[in-house]
């Protein structure tokens, strides 16, 4: 095993919060050897020398699918031909690897997705994006503190932009509306009603 140290983290503590474990002095080698199947449900990511690993909690992972059916059901309403790739290890060796939570590239199926979705329940947040930088993805959200920011790629830096490029005339303020819901209620309801808002838009 690569690592010594005891995981996963006791489940009985991950509905509410994420855990992070971060391992410096890493090399990309260390990254690649990395089984994630060893550790299943984890989201690892290499930058700086840096290995991190997240647990995601059970509002972590509902969110971001929450996430994942609006863009879904956006996609579908626009007619927009898209690609899932979920959480596919993205790479850019050496400099950079990530797992994010969810992932899309959009009208043609690609390596690195078009657009990449964080939920943040850590201190990790938009330091993220070095990461994303790195690695060339155009579009990257983050949903934190309740909140959804949208970043766009412009030449080598993000600037954050209220509309989304990948998905035309949907912004941040709207999706927010609905992504929030998905604490308390099915995505079933919250897609309905998301799709139902777009055709009174």
């Amino acid at each position: 095993m690569l690592f010594n140290t005891k995981l996963p983290i006791n489940s009985d503590r991950l509905s509410q919060q994420d855990h992070t474990l971060s391992l410096a002095g890493m090399t990309w080698e260390d990254f690649e050897k990395f089984n994630s199947e060893e550790y299943p449900g984890y989201r690892v990511s290499y930058f700086n020398g840096v290995i991190t690993l997240v647990s995601p909690s059970k509002n972590h992972e509902r969110i971001a699918q929450v996430i994942n059916y609006l863009v879904v059901a956006y996609c579908k309403k626009i007619n927009l031909p898209y690609y899932p790739m979920g959480s596919t290890t993205l790479k850019n060796p050496p400099l950079a690897g990530k797992e994010p939570d969810v992932s899309f590239a959009f009208n043609t199926d690609k390596d690195i997705p078009d657009l990449a979705i964080e939920v943040v329940y850590s201190s990790a947040g938009v330091g993220d994006l070095e990461k994303y930088q790195a690695l060339g993805v155009k579009e990257v959200w983050f949903w934190q503190n309740n909140q959804i920011r949208f970043y766009r790629l412009f030449d080598s830096n993000y600037m954050e932009v209220t509309s989304s490029e990948c998905l035309p005339q949907l912004t941040s303020d709207f999706l927010i509306n609905f992504v929030n819901r998905g604490f308390d209620e099915s995505p079933l309801t919250i897609e309905a009603d998301f799709i139902a808002s777009i055709s009174d838009k």
